[in-house]
């Protein structure tokens, strides 16, 4: 099978032969059956995926189902794209523990940080129902932000290069052929530093606390996945204004995108573009 020629569909690669030195973080190897006109055994390669605990000056917050690689901007990303933390100087540390049912990423938070997220999962206690019901889980869902400003322009001329950049550096898909990316560009176009999960959610999580961790600003970010508004709201919470997805944009996300000021850019693909908000961001 050849690796697939497309930016967009990263197939596995197959491995004629298998060692240790081949291992990439976050994966695993196991002998499958392959079916091409004849049924062979080979090595394929699987994308980890685990329950990680974040855990916030000992009380447990929430479980993900995430690839285990890059853990501590996970911990980063996530604290600061849900508001937990406001700056990264609010995390005074992150410690990886191995559980006997997963892992724990135990966070330790700012005094008035914390007290904050005990208030937010105090009022959270006693709601009843699937999913969201009534106007004050809406409130909870969609996050009042203040409206970005406009100080981010990105020529689209460079996102061609740009999506070529990331489809070379996504090792785990190509070896997977399962993994989102989510990656950081400069203003010229491009690719400073990428992330990649099973979940995007959780690639965009690890890509914003990266961007955190690096001190990067200026510049876009850029997920190979769908955009929903949890990844508008995501963005708009650590104030990147400038978001393209190589999928379509759902309704929610461009009205999240309209309301919070974020320049959202769906179907991008080489040569072309959908710009749903704010193009006057785009040169």
């Amino acid at each position: 099978m050849k690796r697939s020629e497309s930016l967009f569909e990263t197939l596995p690669e197959e491995t004629p032969a298998f060692s240790d030195a081949m291992m990439l973080p976050g994966t695993r190897s196991m002998v499958v059956q392959r079916h091409n006109g004849i049924v062979q055994s080979s090595h394929d390669w699987l994308a980890e995926e685990a329950p990680v605990a974040l855990v916030y000056n000992g009380v447990s917050h929430v479980v993900m189902m995430v690839t285990p690689h890059e853990l501590p901007l996970l911990a980063l990303g996530f604290s600061l794209a849900e508001g937990i933390a406001s700056s990264p100087q609010e995390i005074y540390d992150i410690e990886e523990r191995q559980g006997p049912r997963g892992i724990e990423l135990h966070i330790e938070l700012a005094g008035r940080a914390f007290e904050a997220l005990k208030q937010r999962r105090r009022n959270l206690v006693g709601r009843t129902g699937c999913g969201v019901c009534g106007m004050e889980q809406i409130e909870d869902v969609c996050r009042p932000l203040p409206m970005l400003p406009f100080t981010q322009r990105f020529p689209l001329a460079a996102l061609d290069h740009c999506l070529t950049q990331l489809h070379e550096r996504q090792k785990l898909g190509h070896r997977t052929g399962c993994t989102h990316a989510a990656a950081w560009l400069s203003p010229t176009g491009v690719v400073l530093g990428q992330c990649e999960d099973v979940g995007r959610h959780v690639a965009l999580d690890k890509l914003l606390g990266l961007r955190a961790q690096q001190g990067w600003q200026d510049g876009a970010a850029l997920v190979t996945s769908r955009a929903s508004y949890e990844m508008v709201q995501k963005a708009a919470q650590c104030g990147v204004e400038i978001l393209f997805a190589v999928s379509a944009a759902t309704s929610l996300a461009v009205d999240t995108a309209v309301r919070y000021g974020v320049s959202l850019v769906g179907f991008s693909r080489p040569g072309r573009a959908t710009l749903y908000t704010h193009p006057e961001r785009l040169k």
